[in-house]
């Protein structure tokens, strides 16, 4: 084979590698943009209801990004969920705790701007106490919650 010949070889063998890459790329996000079709740069913390979709679906295959509000007093309960999550704490202070047993008293301050991993399948109930919160939840769909409640011990 000729160097020309080899060059022009490599020449193809680069551009099917290229197209080959594109192909198996995931289709192009359309930027966020608000009213005026300008890029948005931050979300609202006013909100509507109690969650707001960021990005993506929580009940579909593929990343997702959440707002979740909770008011002065709410929390969950003892649950699971079936994949990781990523909780951004937006507003507030958010308190979380580890157990099938609530147990608000015993939940760990997290205040804007600090973070939490949530491994799939970790026991746990969060919310707030005295003041609203919004955190950011973060993670892979779909994903579930399981009720994981349990009674606390008689005499406790």
């Amino acid at each position: 084979m000729t160097t020309s010949n080899l060059a022009a070889a490599a020449v193809v063998v680069l551009l099917l590698a290229g197209s080959i890459g594109r192909a198996q790329q995931a289709p192009a996000v359309s930027p966020r943009v608000d009213a005026q079709h300008r890029r948005m740069t931050s979300l609202p913390l006013d909100f509507p209801g109690t969650t707001l979709n960021v990005a993506g679906d929580p009940d579909k295959p593929g990343i997702y990004v959440i707002y979740r509000r909770f008011k002065p007093g709410e929390m969950t309960r003892p649950h699971i969920h079936n994949q990781d999550r990523f909780v951004t704490v937006l507003k507030g202070t958010w308190w979380t705790g580890e157990g099938d047993v609530f147990a608000p008293a015993t939940a760990v301050p997290i205040k804007a701007g600090g973070f939490m991993f949530h491994p799939k399948g970790l026991h746990h109930y969060d919310g707030a106490k005295d003041e609203e919160v919004i955190v950011q939840i973060a993670g892979m769909g779909p994903v579930t919650t399981t009720s994981t409640e349990a009674s606390p011990a008689p005499g406790k």
